[in-house]
């Protein structure tokens, strides 16, 4: 199967929001825990901002990362021709 600039276009588009979707996951994964003691002085609500983090932020940032990898392909999907089911 001979690929066409559009599927080309489509899997640069997939392959930039992945690396960048990746490096939020890294920074909020291994950054954020390597600077746990400086982070714990900066409170929030009492909590140390790194109890924080390592509780409730992390999990919330994964999961918008999720999301919004969604809307992101699905908009790809739409723009490039190959997405799935029914026309919107």
């Amino acid at each position: 199967m001979q690929l066409t600039q559009t599927h080309i276009d489509y899997w640069h588009k997939n392959l930039r929001l992945t690396a960048i979707l990746l490096a939020i996951w890294f920074v909020v994964t291994y950054v954020m825990s390597w600077y746990a003691i400086p982070l714990a002085e900066i409170k929030i609500f009492g909590w140390p901002l790194s109890f924080y983090m390592a509780a409730q932020g992390s999990l919330i940032v994964y999961v918008a990362i999720i999301g919004y990898y969604a809307v992101a392909m699905r908009k790809a999907d739409q723009e490039h021709g190959v997405h799935e089911g029914e026309d919107e």
